[in-house]
C-alpha cells in the first residue's frame, strides 16, 4: 500500500499546498487542501476547481497512515465521500478534527471504525481553532521559522490536550446538521 503522500500525488488529489514535506521522525506534513470528489476536466490541461475538498488541512502521515489529521469541510456529509476516498489510511488511534461549516453541535463519534471529533466552525481558520485548542499563543508559533516545527509543535500541543467533545453516534451527528454558518472575512 501507498504512503497517503504518495497517493495523493499519484492521483492528484492535492490542491493549493502551502506547505508538504518531511517532519521528524520519519514523518511527513501537509498543508493545503485535498480534493474529495475533482472538479470537471473542461480540456486536457484544464480542470475546474474540485466540486467537494477537505479545505485549510493540517496533516501528519507516518508510513502508510494518517496520524493527524484536522481541516474545513463545507458540510458533515462531506465526511462519507472523504472517507471512500482516504479510508485506508486513517486508524483508530489518530487524532483526526473537523471543523464544519454547516454544523450547529459539537461531538467526538465513530465513523467505519475511525473516531473523529467534529467542531462547528462560524468565522475563524482551522489554524486559528487548533492554536486555542492548544492553548498556543499565535505568537509562540511566529518565534519558530519552520512550518515543519510549527506543525509538530501543534501536534505535540494537541496530543496533549483533551480535544473530545460529548460523545455522540454518526447518526447523533447527522441531526446537528443545520445552515451553513461560515461568516465570509476580508473586505467589502
Amino acid at each position: 500500500m501507498a504512503t497517503p503522500i504518495e497517493f495523493i500525488k499519484e492521483n492528484e488529489l492535492a490542491w493549493q499546498p502551502s506547505f508538504q514535506g518531511d517532519l521528524s521522525d520519519g514523518t511527513y506534513g501537509y498543508r493545503g487542501a485535498l480534493i474529495i470528489e475533482a472538479g470537471k476536466q473542461i480540456s486536457p490541461d484544464r480542470k475546474l476547481p474540485p466540486k467537494i475538498q477537505a479545505k485549510q488541512v493540517i496533516m501528519i502521515s507516518e508510513g502508510e497512515t494518517i496520524k493527524f489529521f484536522a481541516a474545513e469541510l463545507e458540510s458533515f456529509h462531506d465526511l462519507a465521500s472523504m472517507m471512500e476516498k482516504y479510508k485506508g489510511f486513517f486508524v483508530s488511534g489518530g487524532l483526526y478534527l473537523l471543523y464544519v461549516t454547516d454544523l450547529e453541535k459539537a461531538g467526538t463519534f465513530e465513523y467505519e471504525g475511525v473516531k473523529f471529533t467534529a467542531i462547528p466552525l462560524d468565522e475563524s481558520s482551522v489554524w486559528n481553532e487548533l492554536l486555542e485548542l492548544a492553548d498556543l499563543e499565535k505568537s509562540d508559533m511566529k518565534a519558530l521559522k519552520k512550518q515543519e516545527e510549527k506543525i509538530e509543535t501543534l501536534f505535540d500541543e494537541l496530543s496533549d490536550s483533551d480535544v473530545e467533545e460529548e460523545s455522540k453516534t454518526y447518526e447523533e451527528m447527522l441531526t446537528f446538521v443545520g445552515e451553513s454558518s461560515k461568516q465570509l472575512m476580508g473586505a467589502v
